[in-house]
């Protein structure tokens, strides 16, 4: 038995950047030398991972993808420190894999589908991730992934700048008029970063934040306070109205709301369609990405 203890691994876990079970087995096979065993993580090349894992990734795409009848979806974000790298085979097939894996395994979060063996692989996801992470070069992060059962339509906009997934109630599933639909309806978020689903779905304090600041704006503009109530009630419908998908100006035709092409579209497909919810992620977004300065990095590499 190697000759080591808890704080040991936990010494060589901040040395390194590597994961406890990585460090217990580096210590392992070192019999408990520590020297030994940082060589033997660089050998690995899982210090080399570690110090990547440091680094801000924000790049990368956003994925949607659907089963082949379209009876689960999933959305999933996957980062990279680079634009270049979303053009990159292997990372696409690396995000295929994990969405593929999320569509058949249904994990929990980022750390259970970490866990799984990859779809179509002997490798876990996480072991596959690591790969990337060396043969590409970049800290390479799963962010986030949600799925769906039931009718869904994926889009994927600008290359994997945004991906978005659309889940129905509707017995038009199978038909490819009702895909061309749903496709409409997931561009329509995409394009103008939808809020909420239907006006039931505003927060009460969203809402009343909102009608408090419109209140103010009528007042300092000259109004009475005793119609300020009334002329909200209007500001607030159209608020509704930008913020609302079933209550937003369809975009491929302005006389129309995206609840009102619902409507016709099932009308002319003789079946019922509804919008039960939709998410939309976009790449990077909420994440500080780094600011580099070239050209003071170039002075400091010649001092």
């Amino acid at each position: 038995m190697a000759a080591f203890t808890a704080q040991d691994v936990k010494a060589l876990r901040e040395k390194t950047g590597c994961g406890m079970m990585d460090c217990k087995k580096a210590l392992t096979q070192a019999d408990g030398d520590m020297d030994k065993a940082i060589d033997f993580l660089r050998e690995q090349g899982l210090a080399k991972q570690a110090k990547k894992a440091s680094r801000i990734a924000a790049e990368g795409v956003a994925y949607a993808t659907t089963t082949d009848d379209n009876s689960v979806g999933v959305v999933i974000e996957v980062n990279a420190e680079t634009d270049f790298v979303a053009k990159n085979d292997s990372f696409m097939e690396f995000v295929k894999a994990c969405a593929n894996t999320v569509i058949k395994e249904n994990p929990a979060d980022v750390e259970a589908l970490l866990a799984l063996k990859a779809d179509g692989s002997d490798q876990t996801v996480a072991e596959m991730l690591q790969e990337k992470v060396l043969t590409i070069g970049e800290n390479i992060q799963i962010r986030r992934f949600e799925r769906m059962e039931g009718a869904c339509v994926a889009y994927v906009h600008a290359g994997g700048k945004i991906g978005v997934l659309v889940n129905f109630d509707t017995d038009l599933a199978a038909k490819p008029e009702f895909v061309a639909y749903g496709k409409d309806v997931a561009m329509q978020i995409a394009a103008l970063n939808t809020s909420y689903l239907n006006r039931d779905e505003v927060p009460a304090d969203v809402l009343e934040h909102e009608k408090e600041v419109m209140r103010q704006q009528v007042i300092n503009e000259g109004k009475p306070a005793a119609i300020a109530d009334k002329i909200v009630m209007g500001k607030i419908n159209k608020y509704y109205k930008e913020n609302c998908l079933v209550d937003q100006e369809f975009v491929k035709d302005s006389k129309l709301t995206v609840g009102q092409y619902t409507k016709n579209t099932a009308k002319e497909l003789g079946g019922s369609i509804e919008i039960k919810k939709f998410v939309r992620f976009e790449k990077g977004e909420g994440i500080e990405k780094r600011q580099d300065d070239f050209a003071a990095e170039v002075a400091s590499m010649v001092k």
